[in-house]
């Protein structure tokens, strides 16, 4: 893989290119006019990522579009919160201003921005995403995008996402350390029309959840243990999840109560 910046670069892309190459240990290019595709084609394994002034994009392959943060539906979420409505997430989880949320599956960090905004400046999220290239495009998105709203970019801003594998990061924690534990794998059936979802499951960690860290989290969780699934999907019965099905989507989520 490697990286490089926008045609026409600056400084400070230039410098956010050449660290982000040393993090991903991928080969740093200058741009000098290349297309994306000459690009690709050069990377060896047909991947890239282009840093711009405004995001950093994910090639793989010069077919697919690129991968780039952007909040998505979460901002429309957000943005009832705002009005004082409710967000079914929030209140199946009990999530309260003050929280410590632990969101083991961050992806596009979509919910880590819900819970952020829910449970304010008191509170706290921490979202691990354990493969590195997401992670990369996810923090880099969350710490420029502006989204017009003052009090939803500092949400965006208070979410500390760390690239680690949930299951060692939950054993690490003390017991009753969060409020809220959520899961929210890639489904074992997944909607394909989704195309948010398809634009990073090349590159997301695909493995199902085990009993081990569902036990995990039920110790570090003082409030809830939640997860979001397929609503056909078998693993909320497996893992000891209470099914709670979303009328209007294809989406359910399994509540584990620990108080």
């Amino acid at each position: 893989m490697i990286v490089t910046t926008a045609p026409v670069p600056t400084m400070r892309t230039i410098e956010q290119s050449k660290r982000l190459a040393v993090e991903l240990s991928a080969q740093h290019v200058p741009r000098r006019g290349a297309s994306v595709r000459k690009l690709l084609e050069r990377s060896g394994d047909g991947r890239a990522i282009v840093v711009t002034d405004r995001e950093i994009r994910f090639y793989d392959g010069d077919e697919a579009p690129p991968l780039y943060f952007h909040p998505s539906m979460a901002f429309i979420r957000v943005k009832r919160l705002r009005k004082g409505e409710t967000d079914l997430l929030i209140e199946l989880s009990g999530c309260l201003p003050g929280d410590r949320v632990i969101d083991c599956t961050a992806g596009m960090a979509a919910d880590a921005l819900v819970f952020s905004y829910a449970v304010g400046e008191s509170g706290s999220v921490v979202a691990l995403e354990s493969e590195p290239i997401l992670c990369a495009v996810v923090r880099e998105g969350l710490a420029a995008y502006e989204s017009g709203l003052d009090d939803v970019d500092a949400a965006m801003k208070r979410i500390r996402l760390l690239c680690r594998e949930h299951s060692r990061f939950l054993a690490d924690q003390p017991d009753n350390s969060a409020d809220i534990v959520y899961f929210d794998p890639m489904f074992r059936q997944p909607i394909l029309e989704s195309s948010a979802i398809g634009a990073f499951r090349s590159i997301a960690n695909m493995d199902a959840l085990t009993e081990e860290v569902v036990n995990q989290a039920k110790r570090v969780a003082r409030k809830t243990v939640i997860m979001k699934e397929h609503q056909g999907s078998k693993e909320f019965e497996r893992l000891g999840f209470e099914r709670r099905h979303v009328n209007t989507s294809k989406i359910a989520y399994g509540v584990i109560h620990v108080d």
